[in-house]
């Protein structure tokens, strides 16, 4: 899998900062999960994007409204109930595996 270092990376990044990893690459009907994490009891929800450079927009840009709708939607299914507090995250790691940087952005839907 060509992004599975970002993913690796991005794994490592939130493990190191007390994040805990439910499941990876989890698929509903509506869309996969890169990353179900939970963290102080509340379940997150992780998009890792990763772009090698700038050309294409950055790894943020590449978050279009309709994919938070089905990471929304998606997360529903797996919990199962509505009446939850969850969270969502984008892991953005700009570069290739030898050079690369890491930022965590809060998604809104």
């Amino acid at each position: 899998m060509k992004g599975r270092w970002a993913e690796d990376a991005a794994l490592a990044h939130l493990q190191a900062r007390g994040y805990k990893l439910v499941a990876r690459n989890k698929r509903t009907p509506y869309g996969e999960i890169d990353l179900w994490m939970e963290r102080e009891g509340v379940p997150v929800f992780v998009e890792v994007k990763q772009r090698a450079s700038g050309r294409y927009g950055t790894p943020l840009e590449s978050i279009r409204p309709w994919k938070l709708e089905r990471m929304r939607r998606s997360a529903l299914f797996l919990l199962g109930r509505e009446d939850v507090t969850v969270r969502f995250l984008a892991v953005l790691i700009s570069g290739t595996p030898d050079n690369w940087s890491i930022e965590l952005q809060p998604l809104e839907y």
